[in-house]
């Protein structure tokens, strides 16, 4: 059984995607920390990501990386980096590192090398579209920009103010809804659900309900 979840940053995936999963007794992937966790292992090589002119190069770097996932953490090259990948230096970068064509065939290739066997709740920008489409279950969820950036604001693991925030997830949001491939959008027979005005546990409910009504 695989349930995907996409959407913008900021509204509510990770988590909820977690409290799913959890509820479910399935195993809970995060896409976004494959990413991560290359945009951290490439800014720790020495590469600058700001113009991607040596994408061959990173695109090779990348593949000789070691990527596992462990009870829900993302394990580098044998070392556990989960509490890492959401400082400020890789937020910035992995949006430029996740338009890359290859890189996304190449975690593609990995994650569903990881569900061959698993039951999963997986949370991204295009599980539903170009990961998992032919997932049981697809949701996208959204939420206004203002919304997205208080809620990252309110992590408290970002040194950058609201607006600068904000700001972010507007530039995040454009490139990942503009990619050459894998681009943010609702997959046609995805539940959409606007989380602004919601709690985490209503849209868990929501996602629940869906899956229980479809499963009986």
């Amino acid at each position: 059984m695989i349930i995907a979840i996409d959407g913008p940053a900021g509204t509510g995936k990770s988590t909820i995607a977690g409290i799913v999963a959890e509820k479910l007794g399935v195993t809970y992937l995060n896409s976004g920390s494959f990413y991560r966790a290359l945009t951290m292992a490439l800014l720790d090589g020495g590469f600058d990501l700001s113009d991607l002119k040596d994408e061959e190069k990173i695109v090779e770097f990348c593949k000789k990386q070691k990527l596992e996932y462990k009870d829900s953490h993302l394990i580098l090259n044998g070392t556990d980096v989960e509490s890492h990948l959401h400082d400020d230096r890789i937020s910035a970068n992995t949006a430029q590192v996740s338009s890359i064509v290859k890189i996304r065939h190449l975690v593609n290739e990995r994650m569903q090398e990881i569900t061959n066997s698993l039951d999963i709740v997986c949370e991204g920008r295009d599980m539903t579209t170009v990961v998992f489409p032919q997932a049981e279950y697809k949701f996208y969820l959204d939420a206004s920009l203002d919304v997205q950036a208080q809620r990252r604001f309110n992590q408290g693991v970002s040194g950058m103010s609201l607006e600068e925030i904000k700001e972010a997830i507007k530039k995040r949001d454009e490139i990942d809804k503009n990619k050459a491939e894998g681009k943010l959008k609702i997959a046609p027979d995805a539940v959409y659900v606007d989380t602004s005005d919601l709690t985490i546990e209503q849209v868990c409910e929501i996602i629940l309900s869906k899956i229980h009504k479809k499963r009986v």
